[in-house]
């Protein structure tokens, strides 16, 4: 199994896990190596559950404030940005911070197709 990006584990739902997490371990409920499986399984879950059930659709305008590409992960801040989306809604903010990650995971090659 490749390797799994722990970007997800900045977001509310990750936080909620990693905090609760803590507290099992505090506790003494849980034993430390057990929390560091559950969040790499939560890593891979939570990429394959956005992969297959997300079907939204956006278009994003807005001024790109930055840039930049490291590590295969490209990160992208916006300022001012406007989604519509696909029933029309529109959405406004002040800031927004895009990263995108090849779907291979971290460090693996594209596969060759002959």
């Amino acid at each position: 199994m490749a390797t799994q990006y722990e970007l997800y584990r900045r977001s509310s739902l990750g936080l909620a896990l990693t905090d609760t997490l803590d507290d099992l371990i505090q506790e003494g409920h849980l034993d430390p190596q057990v929390a560091i499986k559950v969040l790499q399984q939560f890593d891979v879950t939570i990429g394959e559950a956005l992969h297959s059930k997300v079907r939204a659709k956006t278009h994003i305008k807005g001024h790109l404030r930055e840039y930049r590409f490291c590590d295969d992960v490209w990160t992208f801040v916006v300022d001012r940005p406007t989604f519509k989306l696909d029933g029309g809604d529109i959405l406004e903010a002040e800031r927004v911070k895009f990263v995108a990650c090849s779907a291979r995971g971290p460090g693996t090659a594209p596969s060759s197709q002959a």
